[in-house]
């Protein structure tokens, strides 16, 4: 089955969906609206679950309906909640997503994810290092991966670094994970201007791009591959990113290849966006077939 600790974000996500998408200081009228769980962590915690990983999630919530529902949901999906900290004074994470035009704009609320300390990290270092993989992202504080990510190297344990929100990463943190999956923009932050080919060149079988329609590029010693996506009919974009990734480390902890576990995470991310909602779209083994 193989174990996965996500060290990471839970909220609680607002979704309108709308024809269009408003342009500054314009009112639209909107399709539906939903108060769905998510976080990019608590994504890719449920992502694994389904896919049949043991899952572990690290993380924070407030002592509010949204931290409840967050922590219901997680079980409810198979994720073991055992280290999810709820935090009085503080509110649950939340994210506004605006579905429109096949595409989608979100803008996250940190909340309780704000206090993902290293001093939790050490609450619960055990499960940590008892993971076959660790699943990290960066939606909380940076010095709290880099944390993890010394713990995890100290212990020979993987880890699987998506680089989102995008932001700057130092040495330290890139040569300790394991794995890094940057979309294309994310790729350029972090490793400058120079062609995707030639960035990828100089981390082979760790560097991971992917690039929605195009497919997943990376390096494995001898050759860039490209591993075409899937041609679905598209309604939902958002988790997309969250299912690869989930569905990824799902796969590698299964003991397959990393060519096979990407062809993989690429199916389930194909299929997680022909519904609406992140974790409610994303598929489960039977689905894959």
């Amino acid at each position: 089955m193989g174990k996965i600790v996500v060290v990471g974000s839970i909220n609680a996500d607002m979704v309108f969906t709308s024809d269009i998408r408003p342009k500054a200081g314009e009112t639209v009228l909107g399709n539906t609206f939903s108060l769905i769980p998510g976080g990019k962590g608590a994504n890719q915690a449920v992502a694994a679950a389904k896919l049949g990983a043991e899952s572990f999630m690290v993380g924070c919530v407030g002592n509010d309906p949204n931290g409840e529902f967050s922590i219901n949901n997680l079980k409810s999906m198979g994720v073991n909640t055992d280290c999810v900290e709820i935090l009085n004074d503080v509110s649950t994470g939340v994210a506004n997503i605006v579905v429109a035009e096949n595409d989608n704009s979100i803008i996250v609320i940190a909340g309780a994810n704000t206090y993902l300390t290293e001093d939790i990290i050490d609450k619960y270092k055990d499960v940590i290092k008892s993971a076959d993989m660790v699943l990290m992202q960066l939606e909380v504080p940076l010095s709290t991966v880099e944390y993890t990510l010394s713990l995890c190297s100290e212990n020979n344990v993987k880890v699987l670094l998506n680089p989102a929100p995008a932001a700057k990463l130092n040495g330290n943190i890139i040569s300790k994970a394991t794995y890094i999956t940057p979309n294309e923009h994310e790729l350029k932050l972090l490793f400058g201007e120079n062609s995707t080919d030639e960035i990828l060149e100089q981390y082979p079988n760790k560097l991971i791009v992917t690039m929605g329609s195009k497919g997943v590029k990376y390096f494995d010693g001898q050759e860039i591959k490209l591993i075409p996506s899937y041609e679905v009919e598209v309604v939902d974009t958002t988790g997309a990113g969250d299912t690869f990734c989930g569905s990824l480390g799902s796969a590698l902890v299964r003991g397959e290849s990393l060519e096979e576990a990407i062809r993989f995470a690429n199916k389930a991310a194909g299929l997680s966006i022909t519904k609406l909602g992140a974790q409610s779209g994303m598929p489960t083994l039977e689905q894959l077939g």
